[in-house]
C-alpha cells in the first residue's frame, strides 16, 4: 500500500513517556513515579478551573461553539488584540499544523535552529517543504540572517524560550532581527514558555499586540499546556494579522478543541494569581537544579522556562542516565536525539525535586 512519499523523511515524534507505561513495564506503583519529562506545570490547573470541569462535566456529549468567543475574547483582552486576529487550535501543535499546510507547499524552504521543536521540521516534511538550519545549539540570530540572505525562506521558525534548551532571545534582539526580513516571509515566534520566560527576565517578554503591529508578517503561538497546567486539554493559540488568521481558518477543522477544554481555557483566563504563583515557585525550585548540576559536576544552561537543561560529562551516557532513572521511577527527557549529551528536567514540586536530586545522585 502506497503512503505520502514525504512520510520517508519523517521520524515519530517520541512523546514524554506517561506514568502507566512505567508502572506496566517496571512494575512501580503509580505513587513512586515523577514525571519531569514533559514540561507539565507540576501543580496543575487552577483549582477553580477543575471545580468549573467538575461542575460541567456532563456536557461533554455537546459539541463546543464553534465561533470559541468567550475563549477568544479572554484572549483579546489579556493581550490588547482583536478576537478577528486569533485562531484557536488543539495545543499550538495545531496551529503550526494550519501554518504549514496554509503556508508551504513542496517547493517552500523553511528555516528553525538546529536544536529546537522537533514538530517544525516534522510538519514542514510532511508538504515536502526544504528544512534549513543553524549550526548553534542555542538560537543565534546572526546565523539565522546569513541563511536567510542565501536560502531566501518562506517561513522561520522562532521559538523563544527555546524547546529543549531553554534559552529565550531578548526582544530588542528578535526584534532588529525582524527589521530585516522581507513581509512575504512568514515568522513564526513560539511563545508556549513566555509566561516563565518574563518572570525570569522583562527584557525576555514578546507582547504580541507589538509583535504583529510591527511586524505584520509574524504570528504569534501561546499555549495553556504550560503555565496554566492544562496540558492534557490541548488549548492553543495564535495572533497574527487577520489576513494571516483567515488563511488559517480554511484549513482548520470544525470543532477542533473540546466543549470541556473551551470552558478550561476560559475560566484559566480568570485566575492568573494561579499562574504567577507557579511561575515563581519554579524559579525558586530551579535555584536548586543549578546548585545540584554545580555540585556533580554538570555544566546546564541557563533557563526562561519550567525546564532545565543539564549537560553531562563524556564519561556519562545520557540514554543510559536517562533509562537508569525510569527504572527507578523518574521519567526524564533524553536529548540524544538532539545531538546532546544531556537530560531536559521539568522542574517538579519541591518534594519531587528532593528525590529526584537523591535517586539521580544514587545513579551516578
Amino acid at each position: 500500500m502506497k503512503f505520502n512519499s514525504h512520510l520517508s523523511k519523517i521520524e515519530v515524534y517520541e512523546a514524554g513517556k506517561p506514568i502507566e507505561l512505567i508502572v506496566r513495564e517496571f512494575g512501580i506503583s503509580p505513587e513512586q513515579v515523577i514525571k519531569m519529562a514533559s514540561n507539565e506545570n507540576p501543580f496543575g490547573m487552577s483549582p477553580k478551573v477543575a471545580k468549573k470541569l467538575a461542575e460541567n462535566s456532563s456536557k461533554g456529549y455537546l459539541y463546543p461553539d464553534d465561533s470559541m468567543f468567550e475563549l477568544k475574547e479572554g484572549l483579546a483582552q489579556r493581550f490588547q488584540v482583536d478576537s478577528s486576529n486569533i485562531i484557536i487550535g488543539a495545543g499550538s501543535d495545531q496551529v503550526l499544523d494550519f501554518i504549514s499546510r496554509a503556508k508551504l507547499t513542496s517547493s517552500s524552504k523553511v528555516l528553525m535552529n538546529r536544536v529546537t521543536f522537533a514538530m517544525y521540521e516534522i510538519y514542514a516534511n510532511l508538504v515536502g517543504a526544504k528544512v534549513l538550519k543553524t549550526d548553534s545549539t542555542h538560537h543565534d540570530l546572526e546565523q539565522f540572517y546569513q541563511i536567510y540572505k542565501n536560502e531566501r525562506p518562506d517561513t522561520i521558525f522562532i521559538c523563544t524560550p527555546n524547546n529543549p534548551t531553554g534559552d529565550a532571545i531578548e526582544r530588542d534582539e528578535l526584534y532588529r532581527f525582524l527589521e530585516k526580513i522581507d513581509s512575504e516571509t512568514l515568522v513564526v515566534v513560539d511563545g508556549a514558555y513566555m509566561e516563565y520566560a518574563e518572570k525570569r527576565n522583562p527584557n525576555f517578554k514578546i507582547e504580541p499586540s507589538e509583535l504583529i503591529d510591527k511586524f505584520p508578517n509574524s504570528i504569534y503561538l501561546g499555549t495553556f499546556s504550560k503555565a496554566f497546567g492544562l496540558g492534557g486539554m490541548r488549548v492553543g493559540y495564535g495572533i497574527a494579522q487577520r489576513d494571516i488568521i483567515q488563511n488559517l481558518y480554511k484549513v482548520r477543522p470544525p470543532f477542533n478543541i473540546t466543549t470541556l477544554s473551551l470552558l478550561a481555557g476560559v475560566e484559566a483566563l480568570k485566575d492568573m494569581e494561579h499562574v504567577w504563583k507557579s511561575v515563581e515557585i519554579n524559579f525558586q525550585e530551579m535555584e536548586k537544579f543549578e546548585k545540584f548540576a554545580d555540585e556533580v559536576g554538570f555544566q546546564y544552561i541557563e533557563s526562561a522556562t519550567n525546564f532545565i537543561t543539564l549537560l553531562l560529562p563524556e564519561r556519562y551516557n545520557s540514554s543510559n542516565i536517562s533509562n537508569e532513572l525510569l527504572r527507578m521511577g523518574i521519567i526524564i527527557r533524553d536529548l540524544k536525539g538532539y545531538g546532546l549529551n544531556g537530560v531536559r528536567v521539568t522542574i517538579g514540586k519541591p518534594e519531587e525535586n528532593i528525590r529526584f536530586f537523591e535517586i539521580f545522585r544514587n545513579v551516578l
